[in-house]
């Protein structure tokens, strides 16, 4: 079993930057891939990025892709999301996500953690 805690979520102005966190429970953590979603008012939550569990590989949706970075380190039991060049469109409640083997992108599985608000200002 996983626990996820968010944090770093906050008011930012449009073009700033902004670091996530997400700190994990469980000495198993490093068997997990992690994963960044997002929930906009009104819209389904939607992929963000991804990493395996080594940290070997990443996948990111177009909409972020070149603006957010996703890392990882076990032995912290803490994934991070870099978000560079934020835009007004970017505002959404972000969400960990911990499965196995691999994060399911389009129909998320697993362990989710509280979520942290992020709101961008123009």
């Amino acid at each position: 079993q996983v626990q996820l805690v968010e944090s770093g979520g906050r008011l930012v102005q449009a073009g700033g930057s902004l670091r996530l966190s997400c700190a994990a429970s469980g000495r198993t953590f490093n068997t997990y891939a992690m994963g960044w979603f997002r929930q906009a008012p009104g819209k389904e939550r939607e992929f963000v990025a991804a990493i395996n569990w080594s940290g070997s590989s990443r996948s990111y949706a177009d909409s972020v892709k070149g603006r957010f970075t996703i890392s990882r380190d076990n032995a912290k039991n803490t994934v991070y999301l870099q978000m560079n060049s934020l835009k007004a469109e970017d505002t959404a409640v972000y969400y960990c996500n911990a499965d196995t083997p691999v994060i399911r992108t389009a129909t998320p599985r697993g362990y989710w953690g509280q979520g942290t608000q992020v709101t961008v200002s123009s």
